[in-house]
This record gives C-alpha cells, sequence and structure tokens, in this order.
C-alpha cells in the first residue's frame, strides 16, 4: 500500500468514525409551555443546523396541563447523560428561580388578546371597562355599548404564584367574578369563547387559531396587540416567554438558546405573532 492510499484510508476511517459517533449521540430534549413550544418548534430546524444536533420538542399539548412547571421539570433533568432545557410562558420571580436552581434566558413579550365571539358588534374596549367585566361589575353588553345581552366571563387562570400573565387584568384570581367559567386549557378558552355569543376571554398571540374557531380580538384603548405597542408600553396586557436551564447548561444547550433568543428564524417568528423580542 503507497502512502498516499494509507492517508486517504486513515481518512475515511476517521470520518465514518466520526458519522458513527454523531450517529449515536443522543438528541437535546426540550420542553414545557404550549406558547413557548409554538417558537421552538418553528425554529427547530434553525436551531438544529445552528447546533448540530438533534432537538426533541416537548410541549405541543402542555396547554392542557402545567407547561410552565414542565418547563422547570424538563431543564432541572439536565446532566452528563441527558442534556435538557426548558420554556415557559409565565415569568418566574427570583425565589423560584433560586430553589429551582435555574438559568433564566428571555426570549420576548408575548400580547394577551382580549377575546370576544364572532357575533359581539363591539370592536374596542377600555382598560377600567375591561376589568369591569372581569370583576363582574359590568354584566351586560348593553352598558359598554353593546346589545342587550348577558356577558359571559371565560378566564384560564394558570400558574397562580407566578407574576404577570393574566394578573395584569386584574391581580389575583380572587378578584374575578365568581360567575366566571374557569377553564384548563387555551384549547378550551378559545373553543368556549367560540361557543358563547355573549363571552369574553383571554389567550396568548401565539396561540393557532384554526378554521371554524367564532372569535377575534379587540382593541384596548384602541390600541391593538402589536410588537411596537408593547415596546413603547401603549399595550397593558402582556406576559413573557422565556428558556431556562439548570445551573450547567452544556455548550449545545446554551448554543441552541442563544439562536433561539437572536436567530434569525425567531425574529421571523416574532413578526409573525407580534412578540417584541428581548435581546
Amino acid at each position: 500500500m503507497s502512502k498516499y492510499a494509507l492517508i486517504i484510508g486513515l481518512m475515511l476511517s476517521s470520518l465514518v468514525l466520526s458519522s458513527a459517533a454523531n450517529a449515536t449521540e443522543e438528541p437535546v430534549f426540550g420542553g414545557g409551555a404550549h406558547f413557548s413550544w409554538i417558537i421552538f418548534n418553528a425554529i427547530k430546524p434553525d436551531l438544529e443546523q445552528i447546533s448540530g444536533r438533534q432537538i426533541t420538542l416537548f410541549g405541543k399539548d402542555s396547554m392542557l396541563g402545567q407547561g410552565c412547571n414542565a418547563g422547570i421539570k424538563n431543564a432541572r433533568l439536565n446532566g452528563p447523560d441527558k442534556e435538557t432545557f426548558g420554556f415557559v410562558c409565565c415569568e418566574l420571580d427570583d425565589a423560584e428561580i433560586k430553589k429551582e436552581k435555574l438559568i433564566v434566558y428571555p426570549l420576548a413579550l408575548e400580547p394577551l388578546l382580549i377575546m370576544v365571539n364572532n357575533a359581539n358588534p363591539l370592536e374596542n374596549l377600555s382598560q377600567a371597562q375591561i376589568r369591569k367585566i372581569f370583576r363582574g361589575e359590568i354584566t351586560n353588553w348593553k352598558d359598554v355599548g353593546g346589545r342587550d345581552q348577558a356577558i359571559v366571563v371565560i378566564t384560564r387562570l394558570h400558574c397562580k404564584k407566578r407574576p404577570g400573565h393574566w394578573k395584569r387584568i386584574l391581580p389575583k384570581a380572587s378578584d374575578f367574578t365568581p360567575k366566571r367559567i374557569n377553564i384548563k386549557s387555551a384549547a378550551e378558552m378559545v373553543q368556549r369563547v367560540s361557543d358563547f355569543p355573549g363571552a369574553i376571554g383571554h389567550v396568548g398571540a401565539t396561540w393557532i387559531f384554526e378554521t371554524g374557531n367564532q372569535v377575534r380580538n379587540i382593541t384596548v384603548d384602541n390600541i391593538k396587540p402589536t410588537a411596537e405597542n408593547l415596546k413603547n408600553k401603549k399595550y397593558p396586557f402582556f406576559r413573557k416567554l422565556s428558556a431556562i436551564s439548570n445551573e450547567s447548561p452544556s455548550p449545545a444547550v446554551l448554543k441552541i438558546i442563544k439562536e433561539a433568543q437572536v436567530g434569525k428564524g425567531f425574529h421571523r417568528e416574532a413578526k409573525r405573532f407580534s412578540l417584541l423580542p428581548l435581546n
């Protein structure tokens, strides 16, 4: 065998071994809240390309349960034998971050849409009117310029111990009218507002509405729920989407999260859903 043939053979062997190692490399697992999952799932090809790793995501069905808690749990599972990270749609306070030993990586502010049924002719409500409706002080649409029709208040008061999110409408669950329909998922929220012509509810802007949903969002003080209006602090209802890791994330996890924060794919999706990037 010539010297050149030997060199080529060694190079080919090295490539085969490298490919075999990459083929057996475990994927990086990400999981958590549905609304953040929407973003990560949309930019998954970008994240895999920049990190050189396969990524497995969980969270599509977290709208049916405790998505933020699942994100924290997944972040804490990270270790030498399993690389993981999480994502949340609610803010975590310093006490919880310290207790759970997490690092938080802010992604974006997401508008909270105030939704009514398509049959409702109203296009706008003031902040004061919205808060009075959710408190139960206004119970008929005629009192805010609408039809003579009872208001059906629908709420999803998840993550009650965490700041932000629906608490920007009213600060405590006990502040909301007891005569309300309290549901457990975003999908059920959209369905119930579709069901009742007099309904009002709330959902994150990254929710993907389906054909047949009988809902639309209204303006608040004639302000639309856009990134620009979040930036200039004109739109009042929003929450913070974040990625999270434990205190010792791997280089691959950090690369994935960094791309999720500032990459072109993320900015594309932020524009699609009117999110305000935080990086």
